[in-house]
């Protein structure tokens, strides 16, 4: 009976993530022929630019923020240790920090670029990013602070989601001045947008994979099994047809 209801609500959220551009679209030319006037399509219009990055927060939220695993796997033969867990653990959490950095900073340069021409944010410099990559390290080792971590990530997807609708809507290019132009080997800056977020996705889980409880502490980590694997696939596929989603509404 669980499994029916999950399969059913997983098929009317394909759908509708499916058919709603449609509804978006229709809403647009019913708002063109009154560009000028503010309508009751126009509302609707601009509203919808919400609707598909509140429910990528939620369902993140929900299924991908909140990790347990399985102790008893910590008893396996097939375990990471030494070297090869600092490798790891170092590698991970730096391309993590990284990512939550420089992510925050495209939320910030889209601001002031918009919104505040002639102030640009000033790139920071190799100490600076530095600083703020071993800050969010830091901020990572804790469980309560890295689920508050993985909340701004959210709120930082939403809002730069909502800008770029606003450039959409407005045909507002975008050039060099904007950060987020060094990503700009894809034309559609929403599907730059889901990508980064998706790599910090993965990068999230395998981190929490990694420093779950006791993990760091007794410096043994298990090797992830079948189960741990599926987690992956389920970021992928839902992550899939926001693409789609996205790929349609272009």
């Amino acid at each position: 009976m669980i499994i029916k209801n999950n399969t059913t609500k997983l098929l009317v959220t394909l759908s509708f993530l499916l058919i709603f551009p449609f509804v978006q679209k229709q809403w647009l030319n019913l708002y063109s022929f009154n560009i000028n006037d503010i309508s009751f399509y126009s509302i609707l219009y601009y509203l919808s630019g919400a609707i598909c990055p509140s429910f990528v927060c939620l369902n993140s939220l929900k299924k991908y923020t909140y990790y347990t695993f399985n102790n008893d796997k910590i008893q396996s033969i097939k375990i990471i240790k030494g070297k090869r867990l600092l490798f790891l653990v170092a590698i991970n959490l730096l391309f993590l920090s990284y990512l939550i950095a420089d992510y925050i900073y495209i939320n910030f340069d889209i601001i002031f670029n918009l919104f505040l021409e002639g102030n640009n944010v000033p790139k920071p410099d190799l100490p600076q990013l530095s600083f703020f990559i071993f800050l969010i390290s830091i901020l990572l080792i804790f469980k309560k602070s890295r689920f508050l971590l993985k909340k701004i990530i959210l709120v930082n997807f939403i809002l730069i989601s909502l800008y770029l609708w606003h450039l959409q809507i407005n045909n507002i290019s975008v050039d060099d001045q904007f950060h987020i132009y060094r990503y700009f080997g894809i034309d559609d800056l929403n599907i730059i947008n889901l990508f980064i977020l998706v790599a910090i996705e993965i990068s999230f889980y395998t981190w929490s994979f990694i420093s779950y409880k006791t993990n760091l502490s007794d410096w043994i980590v298990p090797k992830p099994q079948r189960g741990d694997v599926i987690t992956f696939l389920n970021i992928f596929i839902f992550y899939f047809f926001i693409i789609i989603y996205y790929s349609i509404l272009t």
